[in-house]
């Protein structure tokens, strides 16, 4: 059985790559929202970029999150 490749679609171009690493690489050195097609499911979304720097996202909102132990 021959594996599917992956597409990504970015704007108004679609790029296949062999394999789920590849494009995943890919989308995160882009840093851009794009859209990963591969075995009947889909992946939205700017991929490798969110963080937290500073005490703020990376949409510039406060991190407040502290886990809290019982």
């Amino acid at each position: 059985m021959k594996s599917r490749s992956v597409i990504i679609r970015y704007k108004s171009e679609t790029f296949e790559f062999e394999n789920l690493d590849q494009a995943m690489f890919w989308a995160k050195e882009l840093g851009e929202f794009v859209t990963i097609h591969v075995n009947g499911q889909t992946f939205v979304g700017k991929f490798g970029t969110d963080g937290i720097s500073n005490g703020k996202l990376s949409n510039g909102e406060h991190y407040t999150w502290r886990k809290r132990r019982l």
